[in-house]
């Protein structure tokens, strides 16, 4: 069986290591703000080349606090707009309406899934206040002109970055390519935790600062509170568990990159559309999606039956869950193409060369 992914064998990957950490943490007597979380924190800005990094609860606090904190600061107020592509996870939306913002649906790219910057422009109105920028299955957006248009406008450029740990654009890493960007550690990211656990990564020092308060009680002393806030911090386990594995990521991102590679070369069914990634350098590959325009569901169930697991990201849009009734009746034909069309392989770092190429070898005799 070539599992989709099998967590326990990353832990296993980083054992004893693993081990000897989780017991230090557990013998220091301290949870919560203590050493490990000042170091993932110092460690991680480092990395991704900000001034701040703040440890959270979950991807979803991480972004949602990046607009609280802008709320906050006066940038923004309830009912204003940002633009965020129709085709992505639904918590990039959640984060949006959680607090009081209006998201603005756009339509992807066919070729990338990412989304469409010549579409933005059409869709700015004198509410619109920021674009997200989601770095969709590990490639990065294309931030030159998102940027160009966020400056023409006056608007914030958020990076979603959840599934981006280490992603590059004209050498630079994905959550130091906007003006703040949210990173979800959940378990099967390319830099997972043991548990959710999140963060912002900005180099703005007055939003690093209300969204440090915001994610502790709006607090940043101790039974002093600035802010309506919320419980989202980062925990001491988690932190030292992500220090841990922050030294291994750019090593696992360039096997999840040759993988990618073999899929896109080696992979001949004309029945498929495999991705082409121009300068794939900067792709992290979280997610590896081909686009089957007939039949997935079958091929699907065909893979299963040669022992290979796949997954759907994702089965429904988010204008057509029922969390956003209200949006039923919108058509975004290019996102409700993608979501109808995308399987994601088998990639990771604990896979092996051999699961890859039974993967191609049953992807090519598909009929």
């Amino acid at each position: 069986m070539v599992h989709y992914l099998e967590l326990k064998k990353v832990s296993d990957s980083f054992q004893p290591e693993l081990s000897d950490t989780i017991e230090k943490v557990v013998q220091s007597g301290w949870y919560l703000f203590g050493e490990e979380k000042k170091a993932f924190e110092e460690e991680f800005a480092v990395y991704c080349g900000t001034n701040d990094c703040i440890g959270v609860g979950n991807g979803l606090d991480a972004l949602a606090l990046i607009f609280s904190g802008y709320m906050e600061m006066g940038v923004m107020q309830p009912g204003d707009e940002v633009i965020v592509p129709a085709n992505t996870f639904i918590a990039s939306i959640l984060a949006i309406t959680r607090c009081g913002l209006i998201p603005v649906l756009c339509e992807p790219r066919l070729d990338s899934f990412l989304l469409d910057e010549e579409k933005i422009e059409a869709l700015i109105t004198p509410r619109t206040k920021a674009l997200m920028a989601v770095h969709l299955y590990g490639r990065v957006c294309a931030m030159d002109p998102m940027r160009a248009v966020a400056e023409r406008h006056q608007l914030k450029l958020v990076e979603d970055s959840a599934q981006a740990h280490g992603a590059m654009y004209k050498g630079k890493k994905a959550g130091n390519l906007g003006d703040a960007a949210a990173f979800s550690f959940y378990p099967g990211k390319n830099l997972g935790a043991l548990s959710d656990a999140g963060a912002v990564t900005t180099n703005d020092a007055a939003l690093a600062e209300v969204v440090r308060a915001l994610s502790n009680y709006g607090s940043l002393t101790k039974y002093v509170h600035l802010y309506k806030g919320i419980n989202s911090r980062i925990d001491e386990l988690q932190s030292a568990v992500l220090r841990l594995k922050l030294k291994r990521l750019d090593k696992d991102n360039e096997l999840r990159r040759r993988y990618a590679e073999r899929y896109i070369s080696e992979i001949h069914n004309p029945r498929i559309i495999v991705p082409d990634y121009p300068n794939h350098e900067g792709h992290v590959f979280h997610i590896f999606a081909i686009r089957v325009p007939q039949r997935r569901d079958e091929l699907q169930s065909w893979l299963k039956e040669q022992g290979i697991e796949t997954q759907i990201h994702y089965p429904k849009p988010p204008h057509l869950q029922e969390a956003y009734k209200e949006w039923a009746t919108l058509s975004f034909p290019i996102t409700e193409k993608i979501h109808n069309e995308v399987l994601s392989m088998p990639l990771s770092p604990v896979h092996t060369s051999e699961e890859i190429t039974c993967v191609i070898d049953a992807v090519n005799r598909f009929v």
